[in-house]
């Protein structure tokens, strides 16, 4: 009589041991996925800084520009590229992602500046060579919106995961906590105002 019981209790640690590890395994191969996602965006970003450089010095050649926009693009790229550094995959807090997406943030604005500033100048702007690094800042910018978008989605997969039952106790008993993806920049709710 005591075997049977015995027997029940064993299987059903056994099962509850099988289903904890594999939980904790999901759980494992999910924060990889976000942290792979992460290192994606760093990649793109690293990307968009590299090319700043040549941009900077193709500008750089035209007569007459203005230094304070190259100073600048120069400074921002300098700031982004120091906080990127700082930001690692296994520790995306929220005040962490804000500070690498307010770098960020002023990097594409002094470049947005940067070519806004370039209309002015025709044979900057008829250089092969500006016109095939104008292309691929623009190609880069769309491969940023696609890793952070990526990066959101493997949040969400994560976030979910950790906040479900019964894997909210056990990521808690691990230190699985939920992270924190990309946010609109402030104020992007209002649509621009176009005005001729």
């Amino acid at each position: 009589m005591k075997r049977p019981g015995l027997l029940i209790v064993l299987a059903i640690v056994v099962i509850v041991g099988f289903l904890g590890c594999s939980g904790y395994n999901g759980l494992v191969t999910q924060d990889e996925s976000v942290k792979k996602a992460w290192n994606n965006v760093q990649t793109e970003y690293q990307n968009r800084s590299d090319l700043v450089g040549n941009l900077v010095a193709t500008v750089k050649g035209a007569a007459n520009f203005e230094q304070k926009t190259l100073t600048d693009v120069v400074e921002a790229r300098a700031k982004a590229t120091s906080v990127s550094v700082n930001v690692k995959a296994d520790n995306l807090t929220p005040e962490k992602i804000a500070q690498f997406q307010a770098a960020q943030g002023q990097l594409s604005g002094s470049l947005s500046r940067l070519l806004a500033t370039v209309e002015a100048y025709p044979q900057l702007k008829a250089t092969e060579n500006f016109t095939k690094l104008q292309g691929q800042l623009e190609g880069i910018e769309n491969g940023i919106k696609n890793s952070r978008k990526i990066f959101n989605d493997e949040i969400n997969v994560y976030n979910t995961k950790v906040r479900s039952f019964p894997m909210n106790i056990l990521g808690g008993l691990f230190g699985f906590k939920q992270k924190e993806g990309f946010k609109a920049d402030a104020g992007a709710e209002k649509a621009p105002e176009v005005k001729f």
